[in-house]
């Protein structure tokens, strides 16, 4: 649970770490300054301010903040003293993992219990990859954002689509890769059928009228356990 730090813990913070560490956050769950400054209850301006202002100009402003992109005020305020998700190593005496891979109805069964994945675009001078809410339709990925954002991929544009689930702790996890084009809904009744699909609603808030469907090619995954 989030709580107010003490004072000489705001006051050791430095506000441009701070800032760095709540854009990065921002990013990786794919929001904008609009909607995380209205989950955190404050305006975008003020937000922008706060963030060149540091914690101890408000640091209940921060707490705000901190709770509305699921951080602990150590992840927050301060560079963690533990091994990131990713570097920890198996508990000693623990089998290490093996890497399996995963067949077809494996890795959609795996993709439709997420609603997060990313959504690699060809681009210039290297392919973008853009995190997206996505939902599972028969045996293609959906979702939808603005014609004008950076996930929205032209239509019969080859892309990528990429959904994962790591537990640091016990060093297991998956990974699924699909590989197909994509194309744009435009059928209105086909758009409202999509839009009931559970989890297809971005988190990110604005206009976003634009359906995205991507018809997999090539399917292929890899599991990393011990069976």
């Amino acid at each position: 649970m989030n709580r107010t730090p003490d004072l000489e813990a705001v006051r050791r913070a430095d506000p441009t770490e701070v800032a760095r560490r709540i854009v990065g956050r921002r990013d990786e769950l794919g929001l904008d300054d609009s909607s995380l400054a209205h989950q955190a209850a404050m305006s975008p301006a003020y937000f922008r301010y706060l963030l060149a202002a540091g914690p101890a100009f408000d640091p209940a402003g921060f707490v705000r903040i901190a709770a509305a992109l699921k951080m602990t005020w150590a992840e927050l305020l301060e560079d963690r003293t533990d091994a990131p998700p990713g570097q920890s190593l198996p508990p000693e005496g623990t089998p290490r993992p093996l890497l399996l891979h995963l067949s077809e109805p494996e890795c959609w069964l795996l993709v439709g219990t997420h609603g997060v994945g990313r959504v690699g675009l060809p681009g210039t001078p290297a392919p973008a990859v853009y995190p997206v809410n996505y939902a599972v339709d028969g045996r293609t990925i959906v979702y939808h954002t603005s014609p004008q954002g950076a996930a929205a991929a032209p239509d019969g544009s080859p892309v990528s689509f990429q959904a994962d689930h790591i537990d640091d702790r016990l060093t297991e996890g998956w990974s699924v890769l699909m590989l197909g084009a994509a194309q744009h809904v435009d059928d209105p009744e086909e758009e409202g059928r999509l839009a009931r699909l559970p989890g297809s609603t971005p988190w990110a808030g604005g206009d976003r009228p634009l359906w995205v469907r991507i018809t997999p090619d090539e399917v292929t995954g890899r599991r990393l356990g011990t069976g």
